[in-house]
């Protein structure tokens, strides 16, 4: 399709709302008609979702149509790791029927995603990871545990990464899977968190069986696959571009509102310059993400995306921790009274600034830790010497571990 401009874009997205009235329609049916008009994904080829265009850029255009309206369908919370995540290696990795078999339920949200990378020893360093998969004919036998795997409860598919080849160094010997999370041997069970909800889990393979054509690029050439996924779960995790003034500062701003005029005049003072501190932070971040929306094309990202997952994961810490100390002593009373669930998605900024203070402990871990970030950084953005690695073209076999 030839490039359209954001007028055209706007006209087809209040199309969609007038032929397929949010108001009178479920998520599924709204949302699959968003994906079969190409408003779901505009870069995304034409069929999948997409327009076909060279950039991203319009999609803000569609969300931002859409929200004015009132559709809070937010893909961070429909299906956080399939749209983030397992889309972008859907489409580079997959074949033409998985293409079609697999993109419009995941964007409605029919069939959410989960991760599997990490492992009990093997977080940061995902390479190191000792899930064994076994080519067995036309099937992989799986064995393994993974760990910290958001929604794996409420998922159908999962993007595992497993070594099939120990003898080759930890990069070259892993192979990328789609799982099918209701395979047997698959044993999903709860890690509650601080928030006394249970979003990750820990999951054990066990002689678990996955049919050869659901490996994701080349056998043994699964790290490349897995750095797509890391690469566009950054951009997901800290790329997003809010309205002005919501999210995370949204919450603070609407507390300060309410806790002002109960502060002391120095009080209210140093707190007043915090609060406008933080928000001109969260401000420029969200600029910072429009811009890179306006100029990202098609395909998958860079090193860029570690950029925006470490300042909001920090960004974010700081604007609770602000929000605690609005809250003094009520701050430590938490509203849920540590109710132990399990969550059908995730929950974001305009639930309780306790809730929020609680979560955001989570963001400088989760999609990388922000030493790791700075490391990415400092290495492909800044051109600083890599750490020394003194395993790098050692069989993962021989390579000690406790």
């Amino acid at each position: 399709m030839a490039e359209v401009t954001e007028a055209e874009i706007r006209e087809m997205t209040q199309e969609l709302m007038a032929d397929v009235r949010p108001d009178q329609v479920d998520q599924f049916e709204f949302r699959g008609a968003q994906f079969d008009r190409g408003l779901a994904l505009v870069q995304f080829p034409e069929g999948l979702g997409g327009l076909g265009l060279s950039s991203r850029r319009l999609q803000t255009v569609v969300d931002g149509e859409l929200r004015a309206a009132g559709v809070m369908y937010h893909d961070l919370n429909i299906n956080p790791i399939g749209i983030g995540m397992g889309a972008p290696v859907v489409l580079t990795y997959a074949s033409d029927e998985q293409k079609h078999r697999l993109l419009r339920p995941m964007y409605t949200g029919e069939e959410v995603w989960c991760q599997l990378f990490s492992e009990p020893g093997s977080g940061s360093d995902v390479a190191g990871l000792s899930t064994r998969a076994v080519r067995d004919g036309d099937e992989w036998i799986v064995n393994g545990q993974k760990v910290w795997t958001t929604l794996a409860h409420v998922s159908r598919w999962g993007m595992l990464v497993a070594r099939s080849d120990p003898d080759q160094p930890k990069h070259k010997g892993l192979t990328y899977f789609l799982l099918d999370m209701e395979s047997d041997g698959v044993d999903v069970r709860p890690l509650h968190q601080i928030t006394g909800e249970a979003e990750f889990n820990e999951i054990f393979l066990t002689d678990v069986r996955i049919p050869h054509e659901r490996v994701f690029g080349e056998v043994g050439g699964g790290w490349a696959a897995a750095v797509t996924t890391l690469m566009n779960e950054r951009v997901a995790l800290g790329g997003g571009v809010p309205k002005k003034g919501t999210g995370s500062i949204g919450d603070l701003v609407k507390l300060w509102g309410e806790r002002k005029d109960q502060l002391d005049p120095v009080a209210h003072d140093v707190m007043r310059d915090r609060v406008t501190d933080l928000w001109s932070q969260a401000e420029a971040l969200r600029l910072t993400n429009w811009r890179a929306r306006e100029t990202s094309k098609s395909g998958n990202p860079g090193p860029e995306g570690s950029v925006t997952k470490l300042m909001s994961a920090e960004i974010n810490q700081r604007v609770y921790e602000a929000c605690m100390d609005l809250l003094g002593a009520d701050g430590m009373v938490y509203e849920a009274g540590y109710e132990r669930k399990r969550p059908t998605g995730l929950r974001g900024p305009g639930t309780h600034p306790r809730y929020g203070f609680l979560r955001s402990r989570a963001n400088t871990i989760e999609g990388g830790t922000s030493e790791v970030m700075r490391n990415i950084l400092g290495e492909r953005v800044l051109g600083l010497p890599g750490d020394v690695r003194v395993d790098k073209d050692v069989s993962w076999v021989d390579v000690p571990r406790n």
